[in-house]
């Protein structure tokens, strides 16, 4: 249920609003978008984990739930860091394809926001990880979704007014209102 939930009825891209820096920043091409998607789920899924664990094991036994945000900013940072290591070591192509979005994962508020809606629901351990990997879903699914409307905006001749970064919202307004139809579902 939170998985179909995390990444179809409550999309992080389409329902939330979070992460639209790196959604109409990576989104010219479907490689690129599934590259960021990709990299993106692996720090929200182990961000999703660590956090759970800081969160539990450190900040509530010493009543310091109040510095949440910033554990978690640093805890994600951390994730991006070794992230970028490993990719400009071994897909050198990726990683240049990404440029400064990659850095940029660790302030996406897709990746922040999953670690806080995991604490405010009050998910379990398990229940977190399984949120936060459907979540990270979700947001690849958007972007790759968006990428193929990207590339089809190419060949649309548009009045002169929507051309560019316009007719880019206008498209991720239609997608989100496609994607909405899902919110009727119930899991």
């Amino acid at each position: 249920m939170i998985m179909f939930t995390a990444i179809l009825t409550e999309n992080f891209i389409f329902s939330r609003f979070y992460g639209c820096c790196p959604f109409l920043g990576v989104s010219d091409k479907p490689s690129t978008a599934l590259g960021m998607g990709m990299a993106v789920t692996f720090v929200m899924t182990l961000s999703s984990a660590v956090t759970w664990a800081v969160y539990n094991f450190l900040l509530v036994p010493f009543g310091l739930e109040y510095l949440k945000t910033i554990a978690f900013i640093l805890v994600i940072a951390s994730l991006v860091q070794f992230i970028e290591m490993f990719l400009k070591k071994n897909i050198p192509s990726l990683y240049s394809a990404l440029g400064i979005y990659l850095p940029l994962i660790t302030t996406n508020c897709a990746v922040l926001g999953s670690a806080l809606v995991n604490i405010e629901e009050g998910y379990n351990f398990i229940e977190s990880v399984v949120f936060g990997c459907s979540a990270a879903l979700g947001f690849t699914l958007a972007i790759v979704v968006f990428a193929g409307v990207r590339e089809r905006l190419v060949f649309a001749n548009p009045p002169k007014a929507f051309r560019g970064f316009p007719i880019l919202l206008i498209s991720a307004g239609l997608t989100a209102m496609a994607f909405s139809g899902f919110s009727g579902m119930s899991f």
